[in-house]
């Protein structure tokens, strides 16, 4: 019997915490108690995300006897391309659930139970379990759990500021820092246990990471006032008879993809994991042209709405380029660091997924450096516009790749190249996400038309699943050429993109001359 929706619907009037957004009266650093729950929340749930996928990559190419899987690099990329874009696609039907369904409240708890399974799937191994289908089916809750967490932990966030303003942008800002101390820790501990102890005991201990995650979400949520609960305003029976047609169409979804993985097994459908990343892409991108297409032509735009969906357009192209080239992080750049990197320090040798933390202390120190950077610049009428910082993002991110290709090409030490290389490389990567990340998600906001926000940023997904997927089949490409040549090639590729997106911002610019 499907369970009643309305027992995830906001309190009634009367109740405690009624109001959307209202929180006890307890505050810390000036903000509400809440922010600090789902801060830790997301820590542990990054915590666990990068702390996994630090190590998939080369857990998946180790050699059986290592305890890895074994995989060739056209294959371990083309499932990391997979795993990785997947996250992002199924944060849009994450959001329609918890808008439609669940409410974020329960979205978000759910969600984080499905990931800790997921990796704890992955572990059983250690026990005597078979590994491959075990490893697949944690892939697969981690990404139906990260779909329904991601995009609405967030939206719980803005939640508990219904007033806005500058509180909640601190707010924001604070969450961010959780992001990123998650994204620091979890290749440290998950990556040293998992490369230097054992593949599975790292995929435990990131389990372990989002089940304290829950922990402190649980224990905090009294913290939360009425923020996440469902509260659409329709009918009881309206929400129940979704629920039932939701959990239908799940289970007949669920059962065409358990015959298609039947099939496949048994080869009576011949696939690879490459074949399956690159019809993703195909199909993406056909069926993204044909939604810009309907919205020009028969989505009711104004003028100057068309000129600005032009402009999301190539800001999605432009963020697709650039996560195909930022997500060689996890899976190129890692296999680097594993096999033809020194990483000798003071007498230890430093695990290759150990260096994934270099990103998100990048990130922590130099966030509010670029922050302080555009608020000086607009003081002075110089601030770069939006498609004038995509442009300076694809170039740094385009230097960096430079700079690793010349480090694998000219290293002369039999024992690698140096680490400073990939540092390096990962300082001017931080830069170019810095000019494009923040900025694209500010901008899709402005420029969207009325009333399709939401499906604009949902694009903004589908841009990163894109350019992940891609990255992915990109690594593969380590098979068939040295480092130093795919890492050039990665570079002219972003580089040419970056000039492009330099020559024509003035054009762009012009198609929106009102949005900063």
């Amino acid at each position: 019997m499907t369970k009643d929706p309305t027992s995830e619907l906001a309190p009634a009037a009367g109740a405690p915490h009624a109001a959307a957004g209202i929180t006890d009266s307890r505050m810390v650093f000036g903000h509400p108690v809440g922010l600090f729950t789902l801060f830790f929340t997301e820590l542990w749930e990054r915590f666990s995300y990068y702390g996994m996928r630090a190590i998939l990559i080369l857990y998946m190419t180790a050699a059986a006897a290592e305890g890895g899987l074994g995989f060739g690099a056209g294959r371990a990329g083309a499932v990391y391309g997979l795993y990785t874009g997947m996250v992002y696609l199924l944060a849009l039907p994450g959001g329609w659930v918890a808008d439609k369904l669940w409410g974020q409240r329960k979205a978000v708890f759910v969600g984080g139970i499905i990931i800790a399974l997921g990796h704890f799937s992955m572990a059983m191994p250690m026990f005597g379990l078979p590994e491959l289908p075990l490893f697949y089916f944690g892939l697969l809750l981690i990404v139906i759990g990260t779909g329904l967490l991601k995009p609405n932990v967030s939206t719980m966030v803005g939640d508990l500021y219904p007033e806005g303003g500058a509180r909640r942008d601190a707010a924001f800002s604070i969450f961010y820092m959780g992001i990123n101390l998650g994204a620091f820790f979890g290749p440290l501990l998950c990556g040293w246990f998992g490369e230097e102890v054992n593949w599975h005991l790292g995929f435990s201990l990131a389990g372990i990471g989002m089940v304290l995650g829950l922990i402190s979400y649980k224990l905090g949520d009294r913290h939360l006032g009425a923020a996440g609960y469902l509260s659409t305003g329709e009918e009881h029976a309206v929400l129940a008879r979704r629920n039932r047609n939701f959990y239908a169409t799940l289970g007949i979804v669920g059962a065409m993809f358990g015959v298609f993985v039947a099939l496949a097994a048994t080869g009576t459908v011949p696939v690879t994991m490459e074949g399956i990343a690159e019809s993703l892409i195909a199909i993406i991108l056909v069926l993204t042209g044909a939604y810009f297409l309907y919205l020009f032509v028969a989505g009711g735009l104004s003028t100057v709405e068309k000129k600005r969906l032009l402009v999301i357009v190539w800001i999605f192209l432009l963020a697709a380029i650039f996560w195909s080239g930022f997500e060689q992080a996890g899976s190129s750049l890692n296999l680097f660091a594993a096999d033809a990197t020194d990483r000798s320090l003071g007498g230890l040798e430093i695990p290759a997924s150990v260096l994934q933390s270099i990103n998100p202390i990048f990130i922590i120190l130099l966030a509010p450096v670029f922050g302080y950077l555009w608020v000086w610049l607009a003081r002075r009428k110089a601030n770069p516009s939006i498609p004038v910082k995509f442009a300076l993002g694809l170039l740094g991110l385009a230097a960096g790749f430079f700079v690793i290709a010349w480090g694998a090409a000219n290293s002369t030490d039999p024992a690698g190249a140096s680490m400073a290389w990939l540092v390096v490389t990962y300082f001017l990567h931080t830069c170019g996400e810095l000019c494009l990340s923040p900025v694209g998600l500010s901008s899709i906001t402005k420029l969207a038309p009325r009333g399709r926000v939401g499906q604009m940023m949902g694009i903004w997904f589908i841009a990163a699943a894109l350019g992940n997927v891609f990255a992915g089949l990109v690594a593969g490409g380590v098979e068939e050429t040295a480092y130093g040549p795919l890492f050039q090639q990665v570079a002219i590729y972003i580089g040419v993109a970056g000039l492009l997106a330099l020559v024509l911002a003035p054009l762009v610019r012009r198609l929106a001359p009102d949005v900063e």
